[in-house]
């Protein structure tokens, strides 16, 4: 009997949002088959080769110096959001826009939000429409928003601005690239506290290792690349994963909620 592809979509959307990035193997290895065992041990003890390596080309590139030193450039020429979503679109230097993007997807939201809500990166339906989180996820995040009392007062972006191959996971190359105008949109608008949504959000943006199941929740500080900004960050599940398994919706609420009281506190956020 076959597997249901949603079942096994669901379960995998599971393991990367708790922070799983690699196999051991390409391949699944059948543990029940007798014979499975000592054919890999035969094959050590007669000094053959190991199975190869993944192939050079597979993985992602680095990011150039020239194509970061031109994203610092024209970020930091942008003297507005207008601006910004201009020099983005123009930009070259990242691989993702020459990999089969429709378009540059900036942000949505209020210019002057109290509250910055940063994604991984735009899927199918921002791709063709040329906003962020207007998909499926991007309708239960506005629920919540809305639930949450937050109207108007979220500004939303994300790492990159192009969308993946795929829908994969943006590589952290390509979030380089596109990290000195995300910092700018973060000047631009000037809000008091960040929510980063989801494990690639969140790792990139506070350069920690762990899986979002482990940063959820908990309060950080983030520093943009020259130290000049620091904001209060809260780390959240992806509306994505929320609607693999509904069961997490309520701790995102109980981070929203912890945002908001944050974030309604006399003055600047602490």
């Amino acid at each position: 009997m076959s597997a249901d592809p949603r079942a096994v979509e669901s379960l995998l959307g599971f393991w990367v949002e708790a922070g799983v990035e690699a196999l051991y193997a390409e391949a699944p290895v059948n543990r029940t088959a007798p014979a499975a065992a000592p054919l890999a041990a035969t094959a050590t003890a007669k000094g053959l080769s190991p199975a190869p390596a993944a192939r050079a080309d597979t993985v992602p590139a680095a990011l150039k110096a020239e194509d970061l030193q031109e994203s610092q450039s024209a970020a930091a020429d942008a003297p507005d959001l207008p601006a910004l979503e201009a020099a983005i679109a123009d930009f070259d230097g990242c691989a993702l826009k020459s990999a089969g993007a429709r378009q540059a997807v900036f942000a949505r939201g209020a210019p002057d939000a109290p509250v910055m809500i940063i994604g991984e990166a735009p899927g199918g339906e921002e791709d063709i429409q040329g906003s962020p989180f207007v998909g499926r996820a991007g309708q239960l995040l506005d629920k919540m928003l809305s639930a949450a009392g937050l109207d108007g007062r979220a500004f939303i972006t994300n790492t990159v601005f192009w969308r993946p191959p795929g829908n994969r996971t943006p590589t952290p190359a390509e979030q380089a690239a596109c990290a000195p105008f995300l910092e700018r949109a973060i000047a631009l608008v000037k809000p008091k506290v960040l929510l980063l949504v989801g494990g690639a959000s969140a790792k990139a943006m506070l350069k920690r290792p762990e899986g979002i199941l482990a940063l959820r929740g908990r309060w950080f500080e983030w520093r943009s690349g020259d130290g000049a900004l620091e904001l209060p960050a809260l780390p959240t599940l992806h509306p994505a994963f929320l609607l693999r398994q509904p069961a997490a919706k309520k701790k995102s609420w109980e981070d929203l909620l912890t945002l908001v009281e944050r974030l309604d506190r006399p003055g600047r956020p602490d």
